[in-house]
Formats: C-alpha cells, structure tokens, sequence
C-alpha cells in the first residue's frame, strides 16, 4: 500500500540529484531521521545523470580538498553500506602540461598537495606515457600522478546515497513539483507541491539548474546560470583498459576518461555557451541539447594532438547537457542571509560527483549544529550580493567562468568579462592617472599604477610581472611621503538603537563599549573561538556605531551580526557601503597634507590614534579615522559619496608639493603583509582563533557580559599550548617572487602552507605569512631554533622566520607618530 503523502518533516530537501541525495543521506547519518526529499521527475535527473564522474582532490583550499578527500572515502565504502554499487574506482589521476609555466603550475600544485596531505608525485612525460600509454607525449613538458584520484558512476551513486537515508528512516518521493516555500516571519517553514503542502522546521535548496527559480520563490539570491557542457563516448581504442587512469590536459581544455574499452572525452572550453536563459523547462529532466560540433572543435582539435588513435575512432554519443555555473567556479552553500531556516546546495560547476560527499557533510552538519563546523568561506552563499542575481550579468559572466577550470591560474588572475560593474565616485579619475583595475565584490578597483608612458594591464607570469616596478613606487611614496588609496569597496554598517552598545560588545571580541569617538579594531569569533571577521567599531553616538569591513564581507557580517541579536533588543543594522566613499591617506607626509585642508587639531594629543572625528575637509565634512593598515602615520577618511571627487581633488592639491602618490591595492597588500597585519579568509578563519593568528591583544577576555566564543577561547588557554600559529617569514634570496599557497617546511620536513605573500620593497625580498601547524606545539623555541625553507614550484628556497615584523618604521628613523595597531593595544 502506498504511503500517504506527508503533511510535515523536519527537513524538507527540494531536489533528487547526487547533492540532495548526500544531503538526505549525512542528516540521518546525524540522527535527522524526519526528512523527505521531493525530486520533480526521477533521481539523478537534470544535470546529475550525465556529469562525467571524475573525482579529482586536490583544490586550492585546504578545507575544500579534505570535503573531496572524504568523498573519496565514503564513496568507496557506500556499496558495502547500501548494498547498491557506485562504480566508484581509484585509478588515479594524470595532468599533463604542454608548457613550462603549466608544469609550473603542477609543480605548485604539488607542493600544496603535500601541505594539504595528498599523495602526488611529479613525473616525466614518458613516465605519463608508462601509466597512459594510448597519449601522445611529443609536445609535453611533463606531468604530476595523484594515486587517490578516481571515478564514479553519478546516477548509481545517488541512487546508494539515496538508499542510505532511506534506510535511516528519510522518505524519498519522486514525481513531486515544488511550486512554493512557505514563509512566516522572516523564516521558511515549507514547501507548497503540486501533491499538497508540507510544513517544515528547515527548507534545503538542491534543485540543481532550477535552485535559482526556486531560491527566487522566496527572495533568496542563487546566482548560478546553466551553460552547455559537452562530451563524447568512443568506441573500443586498443590500449584503453578498465584500469586506465583519469587524464587531464588542461593546456587543451580537455579530460578523459575510460568507459568500456573507450574513452569519453570532454572538456572547458575558454568560452562557452549560456543556455536557459529564459529559464528552465520544469520536464528537463533526462534530455539533452542538440549536438554542436562548431563549439566542440577546440575540443576536439586538441583530443585528436593527445590521443591521435582518435581520428579512426568511432564516435558512438555526443553527449550536451547543460549543468550550472557560478560567478566565480565554486559551488553555493549554507544558509540564506536573507531567510532564516533556508540553506542552499547548488551550482556546482561540473565539480558536482567529487564534492557531492563532503558538501552533504558539510551542508548537514551546518544544518544540525546550526552554524559551518569548518572554514567554508569559498563556497559560502553569503560572498554574494543580490546584485550578483541579474540575469545578464550571470550569463555574461558564465561564458569566461565555464574555462577557468583548464585556464591558467596566474598568480592574481581578474576575471575579464561583466566589467565594469560597481563603480566607486573615483573611477574615471583613476582611470585617467594610470590606474590598471581589479574586482572585488563587483567592485573595480586600483591594483596599480602606470607610469606616463606604460599600459595600465598586466601581464601575468609565475615571476615579477610587469608591475612590480609601479609597486615599488607606491610602496616608496607610502613610506616616505604619503600614498592615497580609494577603498570606497570597504563594506559599511550602520548599527543603531539603545541596546546597541551591549549588543554589539557581546558579538565582538574586543571591548567596543567605549567613549564616544574611538574606534576599535575587534574579531567577531564563532563558538568555537574562530574568525568570523575582524573589523573596526567606530562609536559615533551613545547609541550609534559605524562598522568598516572588508570589501567581501558585506553580506557575510551584516548576516553574522543579524543573526546573534536578540529578537527582543532595540537594535537596527543599515548597510550604508553606498552612501559613504573612503580615501586612506597614508605615510609620514599625511598629516601635513590633511592639515591644509583642516581646521581640525590632527596633533597626537588632539587626534590620537584609534580616534574618529567629524572634521571639515576642503568643503567637505566627512569622518577621520586615525587607523593604519601600513604601519605609517595616516587617516581613513570616511567621505559621503557625493564629495568624493572634490576632497580627492583637493588631496591631491594640497599633497601635490610633498609628494602625495596614488597607489593600489597591490602596494597595500605588499604594505599590510610586511607590517605582519592579518587579513580575513586568508590569516584569519573560522578555523584560526585570536591565540593562533597573535591577535589575543585585541580580546578583552574579561569585560562585562562576555562575548561568543569566550568559552572556547579559555580551553585553548588552558591547554597551555599552541599547535598552529600564524607566522611572518621572509626569504633569504632576494630575487624569488611568492604568491600564497606555497609549502614551508621545517628541517626538512613539511610543517605548513603560506596563507599571504608579496614583494616586499621596503625590505628588499619576498615576504610571507604563513600558518605553521605542529602536533607538538609552536612555541618560540620551535620558531627560533627551526631551519625553514619555502617549497616555489619545486624550488626550495631558505627562510627567516620571524616573530616581530621585520619592518619597524621607528628603526628606521624616530617617529612617535607611527603607532601601529599593536601599539595602541
């Protein structure tokens, strides 16, 4: 007898592919065992069935690879579970390179793979060849091996999850349409389906190409948009067997794989095609598009230079089925910021089987313990704005992302296509001083300055790019005079209300109860003692804060702070990120600069450090806050957008004769990292507390009331010792260029991975910061008696680690005025 269709459950899944399966399947592994998941035709259909089913570890985040690396073990062990095979099979994994910066890049990635704990081994071209002898090898430079790679088959691996949670007592039911999410109270608490309604504590969205309709069905932002993914099957080649290793050649934007005594062979071309773009037919479910071998071609010209047995091959499916994409290659996890109750698993840019494992985990674990158990900033659905949502701006932006899988990923690499998109006031005037731009958040800005005579565009390499010159300029001029740098993309919140000072000091880890006119720089940690952000406090009012943070974390902290205020407090946040620009005016030059155009005391004992005024600017009135994120002397000045343009005209004016310079965020970031400042999702994590990162000075362990995290903060005290640590290293020879990412080691043996690096001109080399973890502890003895090197590409070069930064301006020359964040601690 069939059951009847349920009218409640405590987690409702919209969508049956290999993600809403996973998701089905770790709730119950969790002991959620009142779930149903609605699928809209059959498991598997719409993208998941025809997905290629490479499983490849290794990505650039070291929590993204451990999701992977998971998933290669639950899928290996999911037929003993179940009972329903997989076809998971590790034969490992090849990727050869056609040219010397791709094994460039290969040998990088090896390096990292070792920082991340992944069995690799660079080998040669004939080696390749030995482990994959159907490829020609005539124009290859070499190649890296990872023995943990594999394959899986898609739709029986969903069909397994699906049958695990089934097993835990989940209701699976297909043929079921969701035409509504219930919402009541700022919170989702249903579905309403074509078979009857069903009320819910927790709504998952893993509709797939159709999750954007779905998140649009209750003002939710899912910015994915569907393109063209395309593949052939061949017939039987002589020298493919069951065993044969995944091969990826990205220098040709192609895969293969073994299926049956053939190959498939697909691939990311560098520019693809959209598709959907009036949405997605609700009975697309195990169709396909038409074949289009003109948009196939570059494919193919480049399969037949590998595997040249392919020109007598037969070509038995054409297989064009569209999956989804977003803005920047990774997928879309979590909870909605803008409804309670609402998580979101989609948008899986043909990544879908390899991270479908430990994505579920993950999105499970979010869901039960109420907030992300691990670092998972990369894929988190809050580094998105609802202007990202626009419909022509996604299909522009998927043509370029679609590639980025086989692109080259220079160090610093900017996305080309949908720009410009926001604009800060300054725009056409930076432009015409030389300015070669970057995005972030959809904001353009500054990267860096040319020079009368020079292009403002970069030409990406491995090496010293073709700024590096300009950045010395600008680190120059900073140091010794004065720099102006537009971060108008500095993310801005107003916090307001009579509880506002209490609310906010129990969500912030520093003490921001304070005077009127300070301003705090403070972490906002999560239970488990973590990063969530750090950022400045500015207490404008008795019951009125302004909050500057980062460019990327507008939607993210604004989410944060929402989430952790009571229901019952006297509290309003605002965004106002549009309604102010802001300039920093920096180096030792900055406050003769200001002071002609001021009537304000910018003394230190009128305008000390760590304070905001309301000050007259030229004939503005804007906010000074006195903080640095260069280690000089300066001011962020905090301009309504409407006279942006006149106090940057008038900076310019007046610093004219003391040799005021326009600099970019490269010389900013070379600027912070030589000071040893810490930046978030890079130094500081949900994963890295202030103990770690050596920020505990700006904790207040014992204000009044507490704050999040505290509890967590005590146990580490108490253990008495660290076993990861941020550390600032320089390296010894001069001439290398580090990027991030890169394996340090400590007597030879792998201890942790650089998190930030820049060319340090002030300091004459590279200079880094890195997270060194050790079971044993880090403490001053292991820093300081340790021999590091820092693994470039297979280069192992020395390097001096350090535990106070390495540039201090008051050795350099006496300046009192210089204090820095620490100091002012």
């Amino acid at each position: 007898m069939a059951q009847e269709f349920p009218t409640q459950a405590r987690v409702v899944i919209v969508g049956g592919g290999i993600i809403g399966c996973s998701v089905a399947y770790h709730l119950t592994k969790l002991g959620w065992t009142d779930v149903v998941l609605l699928e809209q035709g059959q498991l598997s259909g719409g993208t998941t069935w025809h997905a290629a089913g490479l499983v490849g570890q290794l990505r650039s985040h070291a929590n993204m690879t451990s999701l992977i690396k998971y998933s290669t073990q639950l899928y290996s062990e999911l037929e003993a579970e179940t009972g329903l095979a997989t076809g998971w099979k590790n034969c490992g994994s090849l990727s050869v390179a056609r040219s010397a910066d791709r094994m460039t890049v290969l040998k990088r990635t090896a390096a990292s793979a070792r920082a991340q704990g992944v069995d690799i081994e660079v080998i040669s071209a004939r080696e390749a060849q030995e482990k994959w002898p159907v490829m020609a090898i005539d124009d290859l430079v070499g190649a890296v091996w990872l023995p943990g790679d594999g394959k899986a088959n898609p739709t029986d691996l969903t069909q397994s999850l699906a049958k695990g949670a089934r097993n835990r007592g989940a209701r699976v039911i297909e043929r079921v349409r969701v035409t509504g999410i219930t919402v009541k109270d700022g919170k989702a608490c249903g579905v309403e389906t074509d078979k009857g309604n069903i009320a819910a504590e927790i709504v998952v969205n893993c509709a797939g190409q159709w999750a954007r309709k779905v998140g649009a069905m209750c003002g939710v932002t899912v910015p994915l948009h569907s393109a063209e993914h395309m593949y052939i099957v061949t017939g039987k080649i002589e020298g493919v067997h069951p065993d044969l290793p995944v091969l990826r050649d990205p220098d040709g934007y192609i895969y293969f794989k073994e299926e049956v005594g053939g190959l498939v062979m697909g691939g990311f071309e560098p520019e693809a095609k959209p598709w959907g773009m009036n949405g997605i037919p609700d009975d697309f479910e195990f169709a396909l598009l038409p074949d289009d071998w003109d948009q196939f071609e570059i494919l193919m010209q480049n399969a037949l230079v590998r595997v040249p047995q392919l020109e007598t091959s037969e070509v038995k499916k054409f297989y064009n089925g569209p999956e989804s994409f977003t803005a920047d290659n990774n997928f879309i996890l979590g909870e909605a910021p803008e409804l309670k109750n609402f998580f979101v698993g989609a948008g899986f840019n043909s990544m879908g089987i390899a991270s479908a494992g430990g994505a579920g985990r993950a999105l499970a674990e979010w869901i039960v313990n109420g907030a992300a158990t691990m670092d998972l900033w990369p894929v988190d659905i809050r580094r998105f704005a609802g202007f990202n949502n626009n419909p022509r701006w996604l299909h522009d932006r998927v043509k370029e992302t679609l590639g980025l899988h086989y692109a080259m990923p220079w160090p610093n690499r900017e996305l080309d296509t949908a720009r410009p998109f926001r604009r800060s006031a300054l725009y056409d005037r930076l432009a015409a001083r030389g300015a070669c731009f970057g995005s972030k958040m959809g904001w353009e800005r500054a990267n860096w300055f040319a020079a009368p005579g020079e292009k403002p565009e970069t030409e990406y390499s491995f090496g010293r790019q073709n700024w590096h010159g300009a950045v010395q300029r600008e680190m120059k001029a900073t140091r010794e005079a004065a720099g102006i740098f537009d971060q108008t993309s500095f993310a801005k919140i107003m916090v307001q209300g009579r509880d506002a000072a209490s609310v906010l000091n129990r969500i912030c880890a520093a003490d921001v109860d304070v005077e009127i006119g300070r301003s705090i720089y403070t972490g906002l940690l999560n239970e488990r003692g973590g990063y969530e952000s750090d950022l400045t406090v500015m207490r404008l009012g008795r019951d009125k804060f302004l909050i500057v943070t980062g460019s990327a974390q507008a939607v993210h902290d604004a989410d944060w702070i929402s989430k952790n205020i009571p229901e019952d407090a006297h509290v309003t946040l605002t965004d106002v990120t549009s309604s102010y620009a802001v300039l920093a005016l920096m180096g030792p030059r900055s406050r003769d600069i200001l002071a002609k155009l001021t009537s304000a005391d910018l003394s230190n004992a009128g305008f000390p450090f760590a304070s905001i005024r309301e000050i007259d600017i030229g004939y503005a009135t804007a906010y000074a806050n006195r903080m640095t994120y260069v280690g000089e002397l300066g001011w962020e000045l905090i301009v309504p957008t409407e006279f942006a343009v006149g106090v940057y005209e008038a900076l310019h004016e007046a610093g004219h004769e003391h040799g005021l310079s326009d600099c970019g965020y490269y010389a900013l970031e070379a600027l912070r990292i030589e000071k040893g400042f810490r930046a978030w999702s890079r130094e500081l994590t949900p994963d890295i507390n202030p103990f770690e990162a050596g920020l505990a000075f700006a904790v207040s362990m014992d204000k009044p009331g507490g704050f999040i995290g505290r509890e967590a903060l005590i146990e580490t005290k108490a253990k008495g010792k660290l076993t990861r640590r941020i550390v600032q290293f320089t390296l010894d020879d001069s001439a290398p260029m580090l990027w991030g990412g890169e394996l340090i080691l400590r007597n030879g043996k792998p201890v942790g991975e650089v998190r930030s690096a820049s060319y340090g001109h002030t300091l004459g080399r590279s200079v880094a910061l890195g997270l060194l973890d050790n079971a044993e502890g880090v403490d001053k003895d292991f820093i300081e008696n340790g021999r590091f090197e820092i693994d470039l590409a297979g280069e192992r070069h020395t390097a001096t680690a350090h535990l106070k930064a390495p540039y201090d301006p008051k050795s350099e020359r006496v300046r009192a005025d210089s204090t820095d964040l620490r100091e002012a601690a």
